[in-house]
């Protein structure tokens, strides 16, 4: 529709237009605010899992190189369809439009709803993705743990056709981050697990952070605020 602010979806893991469409579904129509236009796009080549650094580093560089024309190609705002905030940090160094990432987004809004956070995810292979922005943030004395039902995800099918045991694991494990550990709040630990944050907040007794819908919600915020980026100097090898 003309007149929409575009936002530009990026998915850190290059997949078909089917596996794109199911990471899409986490923001469905009723959703998004009048004026707002999401467009998911895959990076076309890169990381397979995020599941070493290796990967972590493919990630950065491709999200990074999907983002950095988005002003140009007359985006409002960009947003990383990962909790790993892959390339934010870059991207925000060279645009002036928001550049929001669901990990900060979502581990933000968990500590204004409560005093401790568990983030829980698929596998422990993830682990280092929260590590590495949580010891970036400095939010660590916010955290009650780091929680995995200890199963390999599918990046491109997501949770469909085995929602039954999925979800019942994350209840299990979700509860004794609560019972054990403290937490008050529980963040899903990927967007890719977006089809579960119903289930979940119907079952728990602590409010549940679906972190792609958070983080498009603060980049309608901030496009709607008309809150920019501070523009950077841009700096040159030899003075």
């Amino acid at each position: 529709m003309s007149g929409n602010k575009r936002i530009k979806v990026i998915v850190p893991i290059p997949m078909d237009e089917a596996g794109v469409a199911a990471r899409a579904a986490q923001l469905p129509a009723g959703f998004v605010a009048p004026g707002f236009a999401p467009e998911f796009a895959a990076v076309p080549w890169g990381a397979a899992l995020g599941d070493s650094c290796h990967d972590m580093l493919l990630m950065d560089w491709t999200v990074f190189q999907a983002g950095i024309s988005a002003e140009e190609e007359g985006y409002s705002g960009v947003l990383i369809d990962t909790v790993s905030d892959s390339g934010l940090r870059a991207l925000r160094s060279r645009l002036s439009i928001p550049v929001v990432g669901p990990g900060e987004a979502a581990f933000a809004t968990a500590m204004m709803l409560g005093k401790k956070f568990t983030v829980l995810t698929m596998w422990p292979q993830w682990f280092p993705l929260y590590e590495k922005t949580l010891t970036e943030y400095g939010w660590w004395s916010r955290v009650a743990s780091l929680r995995s039902i200890d199963t390999r995800p599918d990046v491109t099918e997501l949770l469909a056709g085995k929602e039954e045991v999925i979800f019942a694991k994350l209840k299990a494990e979700a509860t004794r981050a609560i019972e054990e550990d403290g937490a008050d709040t529980i963040v899903l630990g990927s967007t890719t697990m977006h089809q579960s944050a119903a289930y979940l907040a119907g079952e728990l007794p602590v409010p549940v952070i679906n972190p792609g819908q958070v983080a498009f919600k603060q980049l309608e915020l901030l496009i709607g605020l008309d809150l920019r980026l501070l523009p950077r100097p841009s700096y040159r090898l030899g003075g």
